[in-house]
Formats: C-alpha cells, structure tokens, sequence
C-alpha cells in the first residue's frame, strides 16, 4: 500500500475519535454515563502513543490492518480502565457537569 493511502487512512481514523459531547444530560445517570465515556475516550487517547511504536510478530502481523486494529484495541483498554474506576477524570467531568446544569 503506498504511503499516501497509509497516511489517508491514518488521518481519516484519527478524525473520527471525538470525545462524547458533555452537554446535554436530562439525568444524574446520563450525566454519569458522559463523564464514563469521556474518562474512557481520554485515557485511549493517553495509551495510543505507547503502543504506537510496538512492532508485530511475524507471521501474522504487520500492515495496515494491524494499526488499525491496534487502534481499536488501545481504545478499548480505555475503556477497560474507566470500567474498572479508572483514574478520577470522570468523577471530575460528572461534577461540572453537574455544575454547568445548576447554571442552566
């Protein structure tokens, strides 16, 4: 595959992870479930760049299949993380969220 069309993918990949919108929550439990979501956006975001630079064994890896489902794997143990109590970040965005609702 040549470079350009790696790059493009690369780039049309990185353009479609946006963090979940914070406005918006009509309850205490979608506040919640936003702040969950944004904690695990965040920290796949905080994890990609440790696994970029990882190398794949052969015979089975390699190419761009393999980066584009390391991506989503990388994304996933985010969301592993926020699951299991992650690291404080949603706690923080539920409370202003919380926040910016009593301003409303």
């Amino acid at each position: 595959m040549s470079d350009a069309i790696s790059l493009q993918m690369q780039s049309a990949l990185a353009n479609t992870k946006q963090p979940p919108r914070i406005g918006g929550a009509a309850t205490k439990e979608q506040a919640r479930r936003t702040a969950e979501e944004f904690e695990a956006f965040a920290l796949g975001q905080f994890l990609q760049p440790m696994f970029e630079n990882l190398k794949s064994e052969e015979p089975f890896g390699g190419g761009q299949a393999e980066k584009m489902w390391r991506s989503m794997q990388v994304d996933e143990y985010g969301k592993a993380i926020a699951r299991a109590g992650g690291i404080g970040i949603a706690d923080a965005v539920y409370r202003e969220i919380l926040k910016l609702q009593e301003v409303n």
